[in-house]
């Protein structure tokens, strides 16, 4: 997968999760996804930009940025951005 991806840290029984990956399904943004359950690392980096909590889906950006339980449009504009 290209380093140019979005990678979406996510739990499988994520609500707000599956609903995200679904809108960006739809706006053909891809992604990858990285259940932070099974990555103790990608753990430890969800609770660095989330004030120590554990919460999804935090996204992290090609440019390092990340956005915690953004809407698409929030994810459109962050990706415009970069």
């Amino acid at each position: 997968m290209s380093p140019d991806v979005v990678t979406m840290y996510s739990t499988p029984w994520c609500g707000y999760c599956h609903r995200l990956r679904a809108q960006m399904d739809r706006a053909g943004i891809d992604y990858r996804v990285v259940d932070i359950e099974a990555d103790p690392t990608a753990a430890e980096l969800v609770m660095s930009v989330n004030d120590g909590m554990q919460m999804v889906p935090t996204l992290l950006f090609p440019d390092g940025s990340a956005l915690t339980n953004p809407s698409l449009e929030q994810v459109k504009a962050q990706l415009a951005a970069a």
